[in-house]
């Protein structure tokens, strides 16, 4: 791993092209991360898994954003259809340790499904909380609209995750609930002042400080950084991701051909990195765009190959539960509160 790229590259179908395979072995991203492009049915995605780690020649992190709701690649009937985080949030202002276990058994039951397919980490949490008016970008993807209720269940999504195996990544720190613009498109800015932010979007990626992993926000806060978003700002991350969050685990950036940042690809890339992160996130699986990303990229070193390391050292192993129990539980969870799982 010690000669991987600080790069995670999606690919763009249902198996690895030779072109693909080929850049793949020359670069040895760190990891890689699917969509629902590239799943047709259980068998393909476990082969293409397989695929994608021959070329770098390891165990490589496979990645997927399997929140549930509108955000879930692998859906029925390869999975089953699961609810989003505001679904989960309502049962916990009604019920919170009810709340907190649907949370974990959600989350366990991703595992399930996702060790299968060889998939070994989620982008799950979502710790973003929404104010009234923000973009729904993040929307019902939240748990809820304030602090402690995002921080318990995210910190109970995570939890189920890593009983069954599988690694969360925290996201999109240091917060998107309040941006008013969706990062797939435009530039969120920020204007609230810093006590602010402290106060609430910080708060729990600050309490879940402990993670191995967490994806940045495209989003500017002009209270730290007038002009460049978290993504691609030296101060926010050394200052609050690093510094009052206290978070010292892999950072990677959101997908850095979101058009939030600007730039092009290969610019894009470098200031990824002159900013701190340690991982640039690569997504859509275009040959071009992955060389530039490729060429803007270094080998992984230093404190990002430490923590990179430390999330290899970190996959726990699955606590040995029966999926149809806690699938029988959840589903009895769910529906007593109105969701059909």
């Amino acid at each position: 791993m010690s000669e991987s790229s600080a790069v995670i590259f999606g690919c763009k179908g249902l198996t690895t092209s030779s072109e693909e395979a080929a850049l793949y072995r020359d670069v040895r991203p760190w990891g890689f991360i699917l969509f629902g492009r590239n799943i047709e049915t259980l068998g393909q995605v476990r082969q293409l898994v397989d695929e994608l780690r021959s070329t770098v020649g390891y165990h490589a992190p496979v990645l997927i954003d399997q929140e549930g709701g509108r955000v879930q690649r692998i859906k029925p009937p390869l999975t089953r259809k699961y609810p989003s985080g505001a679904d989960l949030g309502a049962v916990y202002q009604a019920d919170r340790d009810k709340g907190l276990r649907a949370a974990w058994l959600m989350s366990r039951l991703h595992a399930f499904d996702l060790l299968k397919l060889g998939i070994n980490v989620n982008c799950l949490p979502v710790l973003d909380v929404p104010v009234e008016g923000s973009h729904d970008v993040i929307g019902n993807r939240a748990y809820g609209h304030d602090p402690l209720t995002v921080f318990e269940m995210g910190q109970a999504a995570a939890d189920g995750l890593k009983a069954g195996g599988v690694l969360p990544v925290v996201k999109h720190m240091p917060g998107h609930g309040r941006g008013f613009a969706d990062s797939h498109h435009d530039l969120p800015v920020v204007d609230a002042p810093i006590d602010v932010l402290k106060a609430h979007d910080f708060e729990p990626f600050r309490r879940m400080n402990g993670e191995l992993m967490a994806m940045s926000a495209h989003v500017v806060y002009t209270a730290l950084d007038t002009s460049a978003p978290a993504t691609t700002s030296k101060t926010v991350i050394d200052d609050i991701l690093r510094g009052y969050i206290g978070f010292d685990g892999l950072l990677m950036s959101d997908d850095v051909s979101m058009n939030a940042l600007a730039g092009s690809i290969g610019e894009r890339a470098a200031n990824i990195i002159a900013a701190g992160c340690d991982m640039v996130l690569h997504c859509n699986g275009l040959m071009e765009e992955m060389k530039a990303v490729a060429a803007n990229v270094p080998a992984l070193s230093g404190s990002a190959l430490e923590r990179a390391r430390r999330v290899m050292s970190g996959f726990p192993a699955a606590d040995g539960l029966v999926e149809a129990e806690m699938a029988l539980e959840f589903e009895a969870i769910m529906g007593a509160h109105g969701a059909v799982v």
